[in-house]
């Protein structure tokens, strides 16, 4: 599952949504669907790894492991060590 970054016409709101396929995210301000999908910046080659981490923190805080190894899966669901 992909983050994408929507911005929201009715509010102004910017944000970035982790969307399943074929499903449609709603504003976290107003609610509404009628989104815009944005072209997200490229980022700095020193800052890739360490976004690369936070969307990791993110997926498994939403219950997605995929890209862990067991290891990190294990220490993340017994809140040990944050990877």
């Amino acid at each position: 599952m992909p983050i994408y970054d929507y911005h929201c016409p009715a509010c102004g709101h910017r944000f970035e949504a982790l969307v399943r396929s074929g499903s449609t995210p709603a504003c976290p301000q107003c609610a509404s669907t009628a989104l815009d999908k944005c072209v997200s910046p490229i980022a700095p080659a020193g800052k890739i790894e360490a976004i690369r981490m936070a969307h990791r923190r993110v997926a498994a805080a939403q219950g997605h492991f995929d890209h862990y190894s067991p290891a990190d899966k294990a220490k993340l669901l017994q809140g040990k060590k944050n990877i």
